[in-house]
């Protein structure tokens, strides 16, 4: 069949690689089950959009239950022969794949931009963090003791971690390739065998790393990639008895239902979910760096990123200088088409986003919170996205604005008086991902950061994710461990006793 992609968008893809372009040329675009190229089983299929011209990209297989079930039976079916490679061999693999992805990272880096709208280099950035949490597990799985001896009286026992099985993902549209190799690499490496579906705005790399794994050889069946909507092929995969483990990153809304759906069957569920960060800001602190890199993370991937600080505490003595510094940083946001040189905030992924952070704005005006910067719809000349403008809010933390999460571009100040005060209104939410604390002050912010309710406390930084340290919610914003960690690939083991009276 012939390509959706019409003039306008070709038009807009000046500088767009020779191989990008032979790839979005094969639409539509199938499904990878078993190692083959597979389309919906009735035939049907779905458009993607690139969020900087509203413009389609390609055509995706729409898949449903029926085809997801054929992934989990071909996960199942490679499940024997992968867990029973010697873990040097599987290493070999999974490294081969890592370099592979590393080569070809200006062209996936690519595909993402266009397709979750994200800015070249950024994107670029989160293919060459799968490459290394791809060659971290790998190098994990090689070092960890899997069998260990008990010291048990009168008996000979000992433990033994083993693979689960066919592994379940479901990831969202903001970091598409980052998250699969956050998801698949532990789960890989471990032995288990996995089924991808990629969210149905932004599911392009996860065909093409499916594909690319193909290509250097990869055992069939070992990487399966189901395409379509979330009520449909998301829901199948979830509520699939032939899984072993199921892993879920996007809202609290849906991490229920996928919870309940694991539930139904016994299966071990991880649920990685979403924050309203707060950022304790005291008056000992440089004010011009830190709200530089307090703007940067909220207008980063346009504010789409489930740990952002969106709850801005800051000390009254500093409050006036931090929200001047502050409104000037962001007022010289370039709010732009992605692929456009210059270009420093792109636009959200798609149309319902941009309502979501627009209405957001509207409701929280309404509950009497003020405006230190506007914010809004954005026009971007020439290209009709969904794009909207950085926005700053004040009021009350009983806001709606300052509770919910938004996914966009704004921030909720609010000023405290002393430490207590600020632990006080950090820990006034439901969520609890990821907070941070600002202070010259090592041994305060130490405290406050252990008295936050809170995943992960970042003391003078936001959004920082070392191979090596958990990162996880509690509350709203997860359940079932972190990832990135030694802890993360133990989740896809099972534990198994053998014990021998003697």
């Amino acid at each position: 069949m012939a390509t959706v992609i019409d003039n306008d968008v070709k038009l807009a893809r000046s500088g767009v690689l020779p191989e990008v372009q032979a790839f979005l040329a094969s639409s539509p675009l199938p499904g990878v089950i078993g190692g083959r190229d597979v389309p919906a089983l009735d035939g049907e299929t779905f458009t993607t959009l690139d969020p900087g011209t509203g413009k389609p990209i390609a055509r995706v297989a729409a898949m449903k239950a029926p085809d997801v079930d054929r992934a989990v039976k071909a996960a199942a079916e490679a499940f024997p022969r992968w867990s029973a490679l010697p873990v040097a061999e599987r290493a070999v693999w999974i490294h081969r794949l890592a370099d592979e992805i590393e080569r070809r990272k200006p062209i996936i880096g690519q595909i993402e931009a266009m397709d979750a709208g994200k800015i070249p280099a950024q994107a670029e950035g989160d293919v060459q963090n799968c490459v290394d949490t791809l060659r971290y597990f790998n190098q994990m799985a090689q070092y960890t003791q899997r069998r260990n001896a008990l010291a048990v009286s009168g008996y000979e026992a000992w433990t033994l971690r083993q693979p689960w099985g066919p592994c379940g993902f479901i990831f969202p549209w903001n970091f598409p390739v980052l998250l699969i190799g956050w998801g698949i690499s532990p789960a890989l490496a471990a032995g288990n065998t996995v089924v991808i579906k990629p969210a149905e705005d932004t599911p392009l790399s996860a065909i093409y790393v499916a594909r690319l794994a193909r290509e250097i050889g990869f055992p069939d069946g070992v990487i399966n990639v189901v395409t379509g909507m979330g009520e449909t092929a998301g829901a199948a995969l979830a509520g699939h008895p032939g899984l072993k483990r199921m892993s879920f990153t996007g809202s609290p809304e849906v991490g229920r239902l996928v919870g309940e759906a694991c539930g139904r069957n016994l299966v071990p569920c991880k649920l990685e979910l979403g924050g309203k960060g707060a950022a304790v800001i005291f008056e000992d602190v440089d004010v011009a760096d830190t709200a530089a890199k307090l703007a940067k993370a909220i207008t980063f991937h346009t504010g789409q990123v489930c740990c952002d600080a969106t709850r801005w505490l800051v000390h009254e003595k500093i409050y006036d200088r931090f929200v001047d510094e502050s409104v000037r940083l962001l007022r010289d946001v370039h709010v732009g088409y992605q692929m456009d040189a210059g270009t420093t905030m792109g636009p959200v992924v798609n149309a319902k986003q941009r309502e979501r952070v627009l209405g957001y704005l509207s409701r929280g005006k309404a509950e009497g919170a003020n405006f230190i910067l506007e914010g809004g719809a954005a026009n971007v000349p020439g290209h009709a996205g969904f794009y909207v403008k950085p926005a700053l809010m004040a009021g009350s933390l009983d806001n709606v604005a300052a509770q919910d999460e938004i996914f966009g571009p704004v921030a909720y100040l609010a000023s405290f008086r002393d430490e207590t005060q600020a632990i006080q209104m950090a820990n006034a939410t439901d969520y609890g991902l990821a907070n941070s604390v600002w202070s010259s002050d090592l041994g305060r912010a130490t405290r406050v950061a252990e008295s936050m309710v809170a995943g992960n406390s970042w003391i003078n930084a936001h959004n920082v994710f070392p191979h090596g340290v958990p990162y996880g919610g509690v509350n709203r914003s997860g359940m079932g461990g972190g990832v990135n960690s030694v802890e993360t690939l133990f989740d896809y083991w099972r534990s198994q006793s053998m014990v021998r009276p003697l």
